[in-house]
Formats: C-alpha cells, structure tokens, sequence
C-alpha cells in the first residue's frame, strides 16, 4: 500500500465511523419513535466488521512501512496517533451499539480527533474540514431537523412559484380568448363596410344613371 493510499484508507476509515455514529443515532430514534430498527441493526453490524477490518488493514500497512524504513519516523508515529484515536473511537461505538454505552456521544466529541491525515502534525480531524458555523455544533438530530425545516422552506417556494405560473398561464389564456373574440369583432366589421362600400357605390352609379337620363329628356 502506498503512502498516499494509506492516507486515502484512513480518510475512507473515518467516514465509515462517521457513517456508523449516524445510523446509531437514527436508530436510538427508531426506538423513541416506536419504529422497527431491525433493518439498521443489521447495516451497523456490517459496517462496525467493516470498520475493525479497516483498521486492522491500516495497521499492518503502517507496520510494513514503518518496518521497511519507507516513511520517516516522525510521520510513522503520527500516524499510529491516528490509527489509536480510530480504535477508541471503534471500541466506543460498539459500546453504544450495544447499549453499554447509555448516552450517544455527542457530535463533536465524535468529530475530536487526534490529527488529520493529511496534515503535518497539527491537530485537525478531517471531519471538521469546511464545517460551517450554521452546523458547528449541533447533533445529528439537531442537523437533521435543521436540513428538514430548510427542505420545507424550499418546498413553500417552489409551491409559491408554481401558483404564481399557475395564473399568469390563466391570465395568457383570457387574453388570448379576449384576443380572438376582438379578431371576430374586427372581422365582421370589415365585412359590413365592404358591403356598405358596395352599395354606396351601386347608389353612386344610380344616380349618375338618373342624372344622365334627365339631361337628355
């Protein structure tokens, strides 16, 4: 495995724990709520065999590098900092699955960690990388809700601009009837002054007929 691979597993690694800290919590709330937590019982056992399989890959990736010289000390040390804060955090969350634990931990002990992996040394879990003051923290429900309540708001909106289509397409629709019944209007006025131009001109030559004969009586 190669430094940067091993990097890119720890990250993945995270995210699983991550992951598995979410369905715990939405599980607890499957059991408030009376639902059925059957189904997400059996995804978080996969993930946590998963998880220990992550961690034990990370183990003897870093060992072998370490052993065969192929990344500094220093940076192997760090990173064995790193694979011990995910075995706490594993051991933690199997706890609370099993209801060893009574209390969820909360979201940002979950998201405290020893250093991020692609750091130099500092303290920054990749979890909290681009966390936004609006989310900084808040729980998962607390996250949840808050996405719900925005995905109402969107939900208001969109209903609102579809009313105001909604009339504006009724509105297009009587002026275009209003239009048509204005066309047959104009129409039918065309025709009576076409025949009123008719027989003004059949009265003219009348007329000039009348006027012709009595000037030669």
């Amino acid at each position: 495995m190669s430094q940067d691979a091993w990097l890119q597993n720890y990250d993945a690694t995270c995210r699983l724990a991550q992951d598995i800290a979410e369905n715990i919590h939405e599980r607890s709330r499957l059991q408030r709520t009376g639902g059925n937590p059957a189904k997400i019982n059996m995804t978080l056992r996969a993930s946590l065999q998963k998880l220990k399989q992550n961690i034990s890959q990370l183990k003897e990736s870093l060992l072998r590098a370490s052993s065969s010289r192929r990344i500094m000390q220093s940076e192997a040390d760090r990173r064995q900092n790193l694979v011990d804060d995910l075995v706490t955090r594993e051991k933690h969350l199997n706890a609370t699955f099993r209801g060893e634990v009574k209390e969820e931990p909360s979201r940002t002990t979950l998201m405290s960690g020893a250093g991020g992996a692609g750091g130099g040394g500092g303290a920054v879990n990749p979890w909290l990388v681009n966390e936004s003051e609006e989310t900084r923290g808040l729980s998962f429900g607390e996250i949840k809700q808050q996405q719900h309540s925005i995905m109402e708001a969107q939900d208001a909106g969109l209903e609102a601009l579809a009313a105001v289509i909604s009339r504006q397409k009724m509105m297009g629709r009587e002026i275009g009837n209003e239009l048509e019944e204005q066309n047959e209007i104009i129409d039918d006025l065309s025709h009576l002054v076409d025949k009123t131009d008719d027989r003004i001109r059949n009265e003219t030559r009348r007329v000039k007929l009348v006027e012709t004969k009595s000037a030669s009586c």
